[in-house]
């Protein structure tokens, strides 16, 4: 059981700008992802994929494949051997968003699922051979449209996510309303890393290395895909070059590779290429949102109800979420979310960063903007008049809600008071400016968690948790706890994570990972603490013999009688004296996501404003500059939670601006599936980032009261934007990305 920890408000390193521990190993290529793993007589994986999107498999041709050079095995469904589906989820373990198991069957559900698969020599020779396979289809009509609001759902009617009140009635009799529908397409994940899996199998055992946000439950599923104990598997992602969301389950090829494995008994890797990351390993799902809003002449709420729904594959269920904001963000008497899901021929959706809130966002921040100006009044002083001093979606108080110094903090850094709201008012060297903003926010949640620290009689000490670092600057979040309870310096902690065979840690999702490791690193640090003690007034010659541990405390690296300065001895120097090589303590927490006793809603909070410039003699439009005040508790690493907005302020103009993936309707396959074709933000597209963080530590979460700041930076952006966009061109917006063509009118 977790035990109750003091809240720490003074610290020398916890909130200090600290550069990444692991950083010297990235640049320097020492860093070892997935598909640098090589081991002799290691062999190549390659997928052959499906080119149609509905229909049935008849035949499969190997026979050109198997008498090619390097070649080693070609498998299909009818000769890949047992791969088994998952139980039912529990927790965050046997999680997987696209349950079949690879070559399951011979049904076709989306273009590029996996068919057959490859082994030779080299990947040159697999791709080779996978490419030469000859599958014939009995085709069958595909649906890939992005139409969904109004369309066949998955159940008979939307399912009803949140309610108080009788919208419906006030939205009829409302004097001043706004209904209007927002639309965001199918996104693709594109972290630098593609994914990759290599797997060795040995003695019944599989290690895999793996591009994994949750080694734990990486290694359950793929135990009950392969249908050997957990304790048969291990997984192991030291680093990840990115994953937002994509990499935090596990996909058809992890599974593939590990069969392969089995079946060969070599190692065998398989990364995935880039045009397959738009097939087969997730995406956000394409959504349409109904907006509904009404509001008294003030300018007070009376009534919000929002209506979405998206896409999911054939065969699963993903549900986006996106009213995980609405019920609590403003306050309303009356409010209704429903949801509802649309089956297409689609690879499964899953988790991109921000899932829910960041769409959500977008059509209620944009609606509240709109519904701003039918009653003319500031869209700053509408959300602030309509601040809840509840959660009145559960009547809970709010665990710390500073969203009101957000939104007057970021206007006045903004200089939203010079605004003028008249369309295309503000000029500046010959360009229109537009100013937009939004609010935002994200959950803040803990999960299970558990850790354990040491102290070496060289005076190191070292942490060794079954979390993972996914580029976030977890290893060093991680080093600085240690640091503040053991004064071990920096460069003497050695942090070992992405193991599953390590203390169970949380999942490195939903900016949860830094809030849940807290408790169980502190704790672990303190118990370590507590068995030195124990060591200093037990060994012969220590100079606390004869002192009860009590009497003792550990204070800035040392073992001293309490509160004497005078005498202190160096906890290396008390291990040496006890001829111990190292004591060790294990810290526990419990999660607190969907935990049904919680007494807080907690969250995160921010405001965006985004300032476009729009030239229209040659409809140029530039995001110029953001400025972006976050209430996300207590910053560990300023320098890594500022690296972390930097990063979704950016991706939040690609959302605004650019991304989506096309589907060719014809054959269902995405046609842009290139970083050529498909198009992300890079430097040119970069605005001048102002970001702020309020100091408001949250102890109710951790004794650190910190929080996440992945998803935060990014909500709220993309209708920042979209508002700017209205404000210089009159042109409202409501379907992502906005296009030029949609501002020529």
């Amino acid at each position: 059981m977790e035990q109750a920890q003091d809240r720490v408000t003074e610290s020398k390193v916890i909130g200090i700008a600290t550069p990444r521990i692991d950083g010297p190993l990235k640049t320097t290529g020492k860093a070892m992802y997935a598909s640098d793993h090589h081991f002799p007589g290691l062999v190549y994986a390659w997928p052959s994929t499906a080119t149609i999107a509905s229909g049935t498999i008849t035949s499969i041709d190997t026979s050109i494949a198997e008498k090619m050079p390097g070649v080693i095995a070609i498998y299909h469904h009818d000769n890949l051997g047992p791969l088994y589906r998952t139980p039912p989820a529990a927790g965050f373990s046997m999680i997987v968003d696209e349950k079949r198991p690879p070559l399951e069957d011979t049904t076709v559900r989306y273009y590029g699922q996996y068919v057959a698969v490859a082994v030779a020599s080299t990947v040159e020779q697999a791709r080779a051979a996978a490419e030469a396979i000859k599958v014939t289809y009995a085709k069958t009509d595909h649906n890939t449209s992005d139409k969904l609001l109004g369309t066949l759902l998955s159940e008979p009617r939307p399912k009803q996510v949140t309610k108080r009140g009788d919208t419906a009635a006030v939205l009829a009799s409302a004097a001043i309303k706004h209904d209007a529908v927002y639309s965001t397409p199918t996104e693709t994940h594109n972290p630098i890393e593609l994914h990759a899996s290599v797997a060795v199998y040995q003695d019944g055992k599989f290690t895999l290395y793996e591009t994994s946000q949750a080694v734990v439950n990486h290694r359950d599923v793929l135990a009950a895909m392969l249908g050997v104990p957990p304790e048969n598997v291990q997984v192991i992602t030291r680093f990840l070059g990115s994953g937002f969301g994509g990499k935090l389950w596990p996909w058809p090829q992890s599974a593939l590779t590990a069969a392969c494995a089995r079946n060969l008994k070599r190692p065998v890797k398989l990364v995935v290429s880039r045009s397959m990351m738009f097939q087969s390993v997730g995406h956000r799902p394409a959504i349409d949102q109904r907006i509904q809003l009404a509001a008294d002449s003030s300018g007070k709420l009376t009534a919000i109800q929002q209506d979405y729904v998206n896409h999911t594959s054939m065969q699963d269920d993903y549900d986006e979420g996106c009213g995980e904001a609405t019920g609590f963000i403003y306050s309303s008497p009356n409010l209704l979310v429903t949801g509802g899901l649309a089956r297409r021929n689609v690879g499964t959706p899953t988790s991109m960063r921000g899932p829910g809130a960041v769409p959500g966002l977008f059509a209620l921040e944009s609606a509240m903007d709109e519904l701003a100006l039918k009653l003319k009044l500031d869209p700053v002083q509408l959300r602030l008049m309509n601040e809840p001093s509840k959660d009145e979606s559960t009547g809970q108080p709010f665990s710390s809600r500073h969203l009101k110094e957000c939104l007057t903090t970021g206007a006045e850094k903004f200089g939203w008071s010079k605004r003028t709201p008249g369309i295309g008012s503000m000029q500046r060297d010959g360009l229109t400016l537009g100013w937009g903003m939004a609010a935002c926010t994200w959950i803040a949640a803990r999960t299970d968690a558990e850790a354990t620290v040491e102290l070496l009689q060289d005076g190191s000490a070292r942490c060794i948790c079954g979390t993972q670092d996914i580029g976030t600057g977890t290893y060093t979040a991680i080093a600085l706890m240690v640091a503040h309870e053991t004064a071990v310096p920096l460069n003497k902690i050695d942090v070992v994570l992405g193991d599953s065979s390590l203390p169970p840690g949380p999942i490195s999702g939903g900016s949860w990972a830094t809030a849940s490791v807290t408790p169980a690193v502190l704790q672990a640090a303190q118990k370590a603490a507590k068995t030195l003690l124990i060591a200093a007034v037990g060994a012969a010659g220590s100079p606390f013999v004869g002192k009860k541990a009590e009497e003792l405390e550990f204070v800035d690296g040392n073992v001293r009688l309490k509160g004497r300065a005078q005498g202190a001895v160096p906890f290396a120097e008390i291990l040496r004296i006890a001829n111990v090589k190292a004591v060790s303590g294990t810290g526990k927490s419990e999660g607190t996501f969907g935990n049904p006793n919680e007494k807080y809603s907690s969250h995160s909070y921010g405001a965006q404003f985004a300032e476009i410039t729009w030239q229209s003699e040659i409809a140029r439009l530039r995001v110029s500059r953001v400025v972006t005040v976050i209430d996300a508790g207590r910053m560990l690493n300023p320098r890594t939670a500022r690296n972390q907005i930097e990063g979704a302020v950016v991706m939040g103009v690609g959302m605004a601006l650019l991304e989506a993936t096309e589907y060719d309707q014809r054959t269902g396959a995405p046609i842009n599936s290139s970083l050529a074709d498909y198009v992300v933000a890079v430097n040119a597209d970069t605005p001048d980032i102002d970001i702020t963080f309020l100091d408001y530590p949250d102890y109710n979460l951790n004794p650190l009261g910190a929080r996440g700041v992945g998803e935060i930076g990014l909500a709220g952006v993309a209708p920042a934007i979209a508002n700017a966009v209205h404000h210089a061109t009159g042109v409202r917006v409501r379907r992502l990305p906005i296009r030029i063509e949609d501002l020529l009118g």
